[in-house]
């Protein structure tokens, strides 16, 4: 019998241990650990910080769920990983052993790295729920009280689209307020230019996105380093495609939230061969560690290079179709691992997304991710807003539900008319 630990609880960890559950036999025990009790809808973070959306609306106690389909459950957190013994420190003392470990754990928000940054400094941020609940608890403040308002991402952020949701959802709703005239809006962004995305651009995104924000009467600072933040002031130095500095900017606002870069969690940080510099998971095209080969990751912890070189540091997206991907990749390698076969199963790493602007929205797809692509196809409409919200809700049931179906991929195959996403 082999013990199969699931950290992280999250949009990888949910559905890796639903799948791994349906895929292994029964004599196999399925363990997810999680820091808390709660599953909660990431994607849905921008629409909690304009208090379009609850708490209640996108989280869930997950325990109920997960042991009725036989998999344990537990809530303390990994304080630290020891690859060489097998086996996990958790938060509470205790040691859990595993013969494969599965890390799902998504980010360390490096907030730090940009002083004055974060929940805890003078910017609001949507990585997390609890995040969004603060901007959530103090957006009909502001909105009393409107001024300037400053969004984007620091330097070394991988994830873009949120930060352009989240500029064109504060946006569409000071309009249906009725005081988007008192609100004057910038865009930061560490990209060489709008549309980038961390994917050295899709189709025609700079374009479209540029239009959309010229329409919107949103100004933009792109290859932004952001140096300093203080109550009501951001210090910005923009830089040319060389990467020179070109011009330095104080950036009044009453309203911020920046994207931070984005680091390996604690329990991983700086275990040699598992991780690299930034503690994020190293894996083969099969998503299992180099060294550990019992230890495989999945989602936005694994380490993925940058597409490209850019004046100033970007990182790579990791999207929900590649999460369900590598998810699907691990569960069958695994499997193959215990039943005696090769593990060989890969990913198939490509971009698909879509991106909310409160009224329409983009969608993307990149295929393969890295340029030359064989589908680099980028829309905008209506049609990608009320896709989002049913996705939201389809999600949510299907993680209660307890399935894991690989909904992006059937979507894009119809979408795009093709038989199989290679």
């Amino acid at each position: 019998m082999a013990h199969i630990v699931i950290m992280g609880a999250g949009i990888g960890g949910m559905p890796a241990a639903y799948e791994m559950r349906d895929k292994l036999d029964k004599q196999h025990r399925v363990t997810v650990i999680n820091n808390g009790e709660n599953f909660h809808f990431v994607p849905s973070n921008p629409w909690v910080g304009v208090k379009w959306r609850d708490r209640k609306h996108i989280e869930f106690p997950v325990r109920s769920y997960l042991e009725r389909k036989g998999i344990e459950f537990i809530s303390t957190g990994v304080k630290r990983v020891h690859p060489d013994q097998n086996q996990l420190e958790l938060n509470d003392g205790q040691t859990v052993n595993y013969d494969y470990l599965v890390i799902a754990t998504g980010p360390k928000l490096a907030f730090e790295e940009v002083e004055g940054l974060g929940p805890h400094g003078h910017t609001y941020s949507v990585c997390h729920i609890d995040h969004a609940m603060k901007s959530h608890d103090e957006w009909e403040d502001f909105c009393k009280h409107p001024g300037p308002i400053v969004v984007g991402a620091v330097q070394g952020a991988s994830c873009f689209g949120p930060a352009y949701e989240y500029a064109f959802i504060m946006e569409t709703d000071l309009r249906k307020r009725k005081i988007r005239n008192k609100v004057p809006m910038t865009f930061v962004t560490s990209e060489p230019y709008i549309g980038h995305l961390g994917l050295g651009g899709v189709g025609d995104s700079k374009g479209i996105l540029e239009s959309a924000m010229r329409d919107k009467h949103i100004k933009w600072i792109c290859n932004a380093k952001v140096t300093k933040i203080e109550d009501g002031k951001m210090y910005v130095t923009e830089h040319d495609d060389m990467g020179e500095e070109k011009k330095k900017h104080e950036l009044p606002f009453s309203y911020s939230m920046m994207l931070p870069a984005f680091k390996g969690v604690d329990a991983v940080f700086g275990i040699e061969g598992l991780t690299n510099p930034r503690g994020f998971i190293t894996v083969d095209k099969h998503q299992r560690n180099q060294k550990y080969k019992n230890i495989f990751a999945v989602g936005v912890c694994v380490a993925i290079p940058p597409v490209e070189h850019t004046p100033i540091p970007v990182g790579t997206p990791k999207t929900g179709y590649m999460i369900e991907s590598m998810v699907t990749a691990t569960v069958h390698n695994i499997h193959a691992d215990l039943v005696g076969e090769t593990a060989d199963k890969e990913a198939t790493w490509n971009a698909v997304c879509l991106a909310d602007f409160g009224e329409t929205g983009v969608a993307f797809v990149a295929i393969p991710q890295i340029p030359p692509r064989n589908v680099n196809w980028f829309s905008e409409g209506k049609w990608v807003h009320l896709a989002k919200v049913a996705f939201e809700k389809y999600f949510i049931r299907k993680m209660k539900k307890g399935t894991s179906d690989p909904f992006y991929e059937s979507s894009v195959m119809k979408m795009l008319g093709i038989e199989k996403l290679k």
